[in-house]
């Protein structure tokens, strides 16, 4: 953009309009500036003025020109069609884009050199250290997954760290910036915040050193009364009534509100926190909590939810706060629930009561823990047949509220994945095994620090089977989808893995599930710095995230053979229809599970605090006017849905094997 001088004319109508300057010829100002609209301003150091040709309309249909009045502005850029009005004490060192609003702030500035938030060190599952995050503008839960937890990698963590801290140096400036778009009133002091495009700051009562990565795709929200101090907050989020928050990290598309406070906490895509409160946590994407009483420290999470008073103990005596703990994607707390650090809960289980004793289930995914008389009790894999696990499956995807296009987090939603059907083989072996040693004919089993009951091991080794099989069946019918199935060999080529990557253990990274074997890749590219930019991890990350189901098939390919006892060279046909009828039968009798389980919603004792002053009928309306009929409910209607589809699914896969003539 082109600056000149102001003319004495223009000079002496700013004078008559209560301005002044340090130096008059430090102003630079747009080539069809005007200053009509610039009354009672204090100007000092370098300055850049846009022109100010446009109205704003606010709330309620007012209409106010773009201008300044009343502030006073050191060393600042404006673009055009800035409206600045009512400052109480200053605004300094800030290069303010186009149509931007400023309205009853305390002050704005920046004081000396900073990064915004950037390079900021939290303290992430250990308060007192060990497990440090440097926080930037485009952390991943990925990227803060290895930082983390591989710190039996210091070459790696030390490259890492230096990544992020060249990346700080890179966005160090003393001077601000507000990009285009911008809202902010009515708010107290803001000093070192760098803030995006179209973000709306209302109300805020202070804010320092932090970005606030908003943009036109997915403008950013600050509410009334936050407080947050050494942040940075991405695209989509909202932080609202009187949030507090010291040294965290907001991912994208994130909900915080209604007196959250969260100190040495990462949060990324999709999280939700009201009213609770937060320590050293590392919050993977969907981690929601929303109760007053709520405490998550110490701990790692993910497609979570905690009930009210959930909370965990991560103290020793004498020793202070060293302990932390692990709930793997998809763990639910009932109310009043407590865990006992250290302890790694399974994959998609339920924990309910209070758990005193120190356990480890993560090969025991989709499982409830119970408290009884003290004691920990697990019950295996019954929560594959729980509505409630479904369901929250198939809201995950629809409640994505990411509209940026350049997502940090690489989420993927499957319930059945290797990474989670890998357990329940080993859990099947686990379970097998206590039946062998211990004997067919006890009533309780020991598993670390749980007890198991003899009905539920049995049960457990049934719905686990139930599940592989289901997880198979599926990668088989989709790798097949394209077939024609003309002939045997015909199918092989297309069961033939494309890589034979995927063969090894699989890991939830920050709800990205990848080979382990790629991300030791990663970790020998990083240390040998054939990867040396933050960029290019993130790369890595969304090419994996993007090759998952050809490194599934891989795996699942592999675990046919070993589970069937099949092979490439020699599968036919026919064998392909018994693995499908097998499919049939467990999808079906899993999705009737799960309906009975659904029916208990609509149970006479689910209706207990209905029709309050009405006889046994108007009970029954008032419960239909409100929860609706049975077989009315929408994800009732889903369920039997599902089965008929799959049942469909795979009588025309089996029907176009036999139609070709290639079954004996």
């Amino acid at each position: 953009m082109v600056y000149r001088s102001l003319t004495p004319q223009e000079i002496n109508q700013l004078k008559s309009q209560d301005c002044t300057a340090d130096n008059w010829d430090n102003i630079k100002v747009n080539e069809r500036f005007a200053p009509d609209y610039i009354k009672h301003v204090n100007f000092s150091g370098k300055i850049r003025l846009g022109v100010f040709e446009e109205y704003f309309t606010l709330p309620g249909g007012l209409k106010k020109h773009s201008g300044i009045n009343h502030a006073c502005i050191h060393n600042c850029e404006l673009g055009n069609n800035v409206l600045i009005e009512n400052i109480q004490n200053y605004i300094a060192n800030y290069n303010i884009g186009n149509n931007v609003l400023i309205q009853n702030i305390h002050h704005l500035y920046v004081d000396g050199q900073t990064s915004f938030g950037n390079g900021i060190e939290i303290s992430v599952l250990n308060e007192t250290g060990g497990r440090e995050v440097l926080i930037y503008d485009r952390l991943s839960a990925h990227f803060a997954y290895i930082l983390s937890f591989y710190r039996h990698r210091p070459v790696l963590i030390k490259k890492m760290q230096d990544m992020v801290l060249a990346y700080t140096k890179e966005h160090t400036s003393d001077i601000g910036h507000i990009g285009n778009n911008v809202t902010i009133v009515n708010a107290g002091a803001i000093k070192n915040v760098y803030i995006g495009d179209c973000a709306v700051i209302e109300g805020a009562r202070h804010l320092d050193n932090g970005s606030i990565n908003s943009n036109e795709y997915d403008p950013v929200h600050i509410g009334y009364s936050v407080m947050a101090k050494d942040f940075i907050i991405c695209s989509g989020s909202h932080v609202e009534d009187g949030t507090m928050l010291t040294r965290c990290f907001i991912g994208q598309a994130c909900h915080l509100g209604h007196t959250y406070s969260a100190s040495d906490s990462l949060f990324f895509s999709n999280c939700q926190g009201e009213n609770g409160e937060a320590c050293a946590l590392f919050a993977g994407p969907y981690t929601v909590t929303h109760h007053k009483s709520t405490l998550l420290i110490a701990g790692m999470f993910s497609f979570m939810n905690a009930g009210s008073g959930s909370n965990q103990s991560n103290h020793m005596y004498k020793l202070g706060p060293i302990h932390q703990g692990i709930v793997e994607r998809g763990g639910k707390t009932t109310s009043d629930s407590y865990i006992l650090w250290p302890s790694r809960i399974g994959a998609f289980s339920l924990i309910m009561g209070r758990h005193y004793h120190n356990t480890d289930t993560s090969n025991m995914p989709f499982s409830y823990l119970i408290e009884d008389k003290n004691e920990t009790v697990l019950v295996p894999g019954v929560n594959l047949r729980s509505v409630g696990t479904i369901r929250d499956a198939q809201k995950f995807p629809k409640r994505d509220k990411r509209k940026d296009p350049d997502k940090l987090d690489q989420i993927n939603f499957n319930l059945l994945s290797p990474y989670t059907v890998q357990k329940m083989f080993k859990a099947v072996s686990i379970l097998w095994d206590m039946l062998d040693t211990c004997g067919e004919a006890s009533d309780f089993y020991s598993y670390k620090g749980c007890r198991i009951k003899n009905s539920s091991v049995k049960k457990g080794i049934k719905l686990y089977d139930m599940a592989i099989q289901k997880f198979l069946g599926n990668s088989i019918i989709s790798r097949l989808a394209n077939c024609t199935c003309s002939s045997d060999d015909e199918i092989r080529k297309y069961l033939k893995p494309d890589t034979e990557v995927g063969l090894s253990d699989w890991s939830d990274i920050g709800g990205m599930l990848v080979p382990r074997s790629e991300i030791d890749k990663l970790i020998s590219d990083i240390e040998t710095d054939r990867i040396i930019e933050v960029e290019q991890i993130n790369e890595v990350f969304t090419n994996l995230h993007n090759e998952y189901y050809s490194l599934e098939w891989t795996w699942a390919w592999h675990k046919i053979e070993e589970y069937y006892g099949f092979s490439l060279a020699t599968i036919t046909a026919k064998d392909i229809i018994f693995i499908i009828e097998g499919w049939k039968t467990v999808v079906t009798d899993l999705d009737r599970m799960i309906y009975e389980d659904a029916k208990k919603e609509f149970s006479l004792s689910s209706r207990t605090g209905f029709g309050v002053d009405g006889d046994r009928a108007q009970k029954k309306d008032d419960f239909e006017q409100v929860r609706g009929v049975f077989e009315e409910n929408n994800f009732v209607k889903v369920v039997l849905n599902h089965i008929e589809t799959k049942t469909k699914l795979g009588e025309d896969m089996i029907s176009r094997l036999q139609q070709n003539e290639i079954v004996e």
